[in-house]
C-alpha cells in the first residue's frame, strides 16, 4: 500500500471512528459514567481479575482441553508465569510469507483436532465453519508453521487512545495496526476434503512484518508484542484479565473486525472477520443438549459492559470506562470456555455484545459481574445492550464486531 494510499484510508476510517464515537456517546448517557471508591464485594475479588490466585488452581488450555476437566491440563505450546495485572504469554513465533515477503505470526486454534495437538494449541472446531468464507485467507502452503497468504499487516500506524472524562467512548482513537486488503487472522490450508466441516483452518495472526526481529519497533511489530526470541523462536505478548463462570481467564488480543475496538484492544484492524459467521449464533448454545455447534456458526458471545464501577482498587470494577481510566483489563464476560462441559461452543471469534448500566442504577449498585448468563439476564431490567446502529436496547443483542481473542489459561477454586 502506497504512502497516499495508506494515508487516505485512515483518514476515512478515523472519519468513520469518529462518526461512531458520536453515535455511542448519545446513547451511552455519559452523564451515567461516575469513579466511585472501593465497595465492599466478593472476598476472593481482586481489582484487576474476576477470582483471588490464592489457594487456586491455574490450567492452561490446549489441544485436549474439550476431553478434560477444568482441573486437568493437557500438553500445550502456551506458556505462562504468575497471574499479575499485565499477564504474559509465551508462544512460539513463526515465520510464513504474506503478498511474497516475509511475515512473522503466531497460532493459537486449529480447528483440525490433529493439527492442534501437532501444534499445541486449542482444538477449535468451530472455526471450520468459516472456511470457504470471505472472513479467512486461503495458504497456497500446506504447512501451517510456513502459511503463504496473499494479506499481510501494516503495523506503523500510531495507535491513538485517549480516555474522555468519563473515559469511554475515548475521545481520540486509532489503531496501531492495520490489516491490508483481504487481511484476516483466520488462515485455511489446501487441501480440504469436499465438505466444509473437514477443512482445516488456523487462527494464524500476524504480530511482525518480516523487517526485523527489535520487539521495540512499533513501526514493524505489534503493540502487544513484548520480546522476540529469534533464536528459540518465541514470542512474549500481552494477554488480558476476563471473567467466566466466576472465575478467572487469561486471553490474548489479536484482531478486531471495527476500528474503533481495535484502537480501544490495541490490536489490528480487520474488517474480513466481520464475515465471520454469524452474528448471535453462539449465544445461549450451552444450553443445548451436547456435543453441539450450531449449524454454520464459528463465533461465540462476550458481554462487555461499559459504565461500571472504576477505581484502580476497587474489587467492584469493571467496564470499558474502567479499563480506559484506570489502564487495568475491562474484565469481560465469557460465555464459555474449552472444556468438557463445553460442547466444542468455545470459539475465539467473540461476538461482542456491548451493555450499559441504566440510568437507574446507581453506581454503588453496579456490581462486578463474572458469570454470562448472570450478567445476560439484566438487560430489560437494570441494563441495556447497545445495537450496531448504536442505539440502546432492552433486548439482549451482538453489537456487531468481531474481537479475536483466543483463551490461554483459567483460575478458579475448584
Amino acid at each position: 500500500m502506497s504512502t497516499t494510499t495508506r494515508t487516505r484510508a485512515l483518514t476515512l476510517l478515523r472519519v468513520a471512528a469518529l462518526a461512531l464515537g458520536a453515535v455511542l456517546s448519545a446513547s451511552i448517557g455519559l452523564g451515567s459514567l461516575h469513579p466511585t471508591g472501593a465497595n465492599a464485594g466478593f472476598p476472593n475479588q481482586l481489582p484487576f481479575m474476576c477470582f483471588n490466585t490464592g489457594n487456586t488452581f491455574h490450567q492452561t488450555f490446549g489441544p485436549i482441553s474439550f476431553f478434560l476437566n477444568e482441573t486437568q491440563q493437557g500438553p500445550t505450546s502456551f506458556q505462562e508465569g504468575p497471574p499479575t495485572s499485565k499477564p504474559v504469554v509465551i508462544l512460539p513465533l513463526h515465520r510464513g510469507a504474506a503478498a511474497g515477503h516475509l511475515v512473522y505470526y503466531v497460532i493459537t486454534d486449529a480447528s483440525d483436532l490433529t493439527v492442534a495437538q501437532d501444534l499445541g494449541v486449542n482444538y477449535t472446531p468451530k472455526l471450520a465453519n468459516a472456511a470457504g468464507t470471505s472472513a479467512v485467507q486461503r495458504s497456497s502452503s500446506s504447512d501451517p508453521t510456513s502459511i503463504d497468504v496473499p494479506a499481510g499487516v501494516d503495523f506503523s500506524p500510531e495507535h491513538a487512545l485517549v480516555a474522555s472524562a468519563t473515559g469511554f467512548p475515548p475521545s481520540a482513537a486509532a489503531p496501531g495496526a492495520v490489516g491490508n486488503t483481504g487481511y484476516s487472522p483466520l488462515v485455511e490450508l489446501p487441501g480440504g476434503r469436499g465438505a466444509r466441516s473437514t477443512r482445516v483452518v488456523l487462527n494464524a495472526p500476524q504480530i511482525g512484518d518480516g523487517v526485523n526481529t527489535d520487539a521495540g519497533d512499533k513501526a514493524h511489530w505489534a503493540d502487544k508484542v513484548k520480546s522476540v526470541d529469534a533464536v528459540n523462536n518465541t514470542v512474549s505478548y500481552e494477554e488480558t484479565n476476563g471473567c467466566y463462570e466466576d472465575m478467572s481467564v487469561h486471553y490474548a488480543s489479536f484482531d478486531s473486525s471495527a476500528f474503533g475496538p481495535a484502537a480501544v484492544e490495541d490490536v489490528t484492524y480487520a474488517p474480513a472477520l466481520g464475515s465471520v459467521p454469524f452474528v448471535e449464533c453462539g449465544t445461549n448454545d450451552i444450553n443445548v443438549e451436547g456435543p453441539f455447534i450450531n449449524p454454520g456458526c464459528a463465533r461465540e458471545s462476550l458481554i462487555a459492559f461499559i459504565n461500571g464501577q472504576t477505581g484502580k482498587d476497587n474489587i467492584q470494577r469493571q467496564g470499558l470506562n474502567a479499563a480506559l481510566l484506570d489502564g487495568e483489563s475491562p474484565l469481560n464476560i465469557l460465555e464459555d470456555v474449552p472444556n468438557n462441559g463445553g460442547q466444542f461452543n468455545y470459539s475465539p471469534m467473540w461476538d461482542i455484545h456491548l451493555v450499559q448500566w441504566k440510568d437507574s442504577v446507581p453506581v454503588a449498585n453496579r456490581l462486578r459481574q463474572t458469570d454470562f448468563a448472570t450478567a445476560e439476564a439484566l438487560v430489560g431490567t437494570q441494563a441495556q445492550s447497545i445495537t450496531p446502529d448504536g442505539t440502546a436496547s432492552n433486548t439482549f443483542q451482538a453489537t456487531g464486531f468481531i474481537v479475536n481473542c483466543p483463551l490461554i489459561s483459567i483460575f478458579a477454586d475448584k
